[in-house]
């Protein structure tokens, strides 16, 4: 139903109509030990062409606001809970979620970042198992089991939620300054107490 080789997916038909949407799988992207992973929802049109996760406006967003906080896009790993395009970019079911889980576990595993930071509602929710108010939780900090070890996983607004509101703007760079400074310190666990 599913093969995967590394860090990549290379042929999955565990959703029939994700299967039937999408161009092609899209799989994440930037090094393979990277401190920070990022966490999307699903690939949208520019994504399923280009075949890389976060190219459109928002991808746009995110680099600009990486390179403000003084990260570069080739310094972090950013994928999505669901590696195949939704009909009508419609939020990924349920079950197409849980389909693809164990590809985002193995992918989370595998680069063990010292921290995931979460792009929107749907994968924050989808990470934490809970309702998640994204807003005004963003740059929360909270342990989630993978594989038998703890991963702090930090809430972030999506950077699209900037382009229909402004007033995000602020919350989505401040959370990316937190993801930056939590990297910066070598321990990684003793920061959670600041945030």
């Amino acid at each position: 139903m599913g093969t995967m080789n590394g860090l990549t997916v290379t042929e999955c038909r565990r959703c029939e109509a994700l299967c039937e949407s999408r161009s092609q799988i899209v799989n994440g992207g930037g090094p393979a030990d990277a401190k920070l992973l990022f966490v999307g929802e699903a690939p949208g049109a520019n994504e399923d062409e280009q075949g890389e996760p976060f190219v459109g406006r928002s991808g746009d967003v995110l680099d600009e606001t990486l390179r403000d906080v003084g990260l570069d896009r080739d310094d972090v790993r950013i994928t999505n809970c669901v590696r195949c395009r939704p009909p009508e970019n419609r939020d990924p079911h349920e079950q197409e979620l849980a389909n693809c889980r164990s590809y985002l576990e193995t992918e989370i595993e595998r680069v063990d970042p010292e921290l995931v930071v979460t792009l929107g509602k749907v994968p924050g929710e989808h990470l934490l198992e809970r309702d998640v108010a994204v807003t005004s939780e963003a740059g929360d900090v909270a342990d989630v089991t993978v594989d038998g070890s703890p991963q702090p996983v930090m809430l972030c607004v999506h950077p699209a939620a900037t382009l229909y509101d402004p007033s995000q703007e602020e919350t989505f760079r401040s959370t990316l300054e937190q993801a930056a400074e939590f990297t910066d310190d070598e321990s990684g666990q003793r920061r959670l107490g600041d945030f």
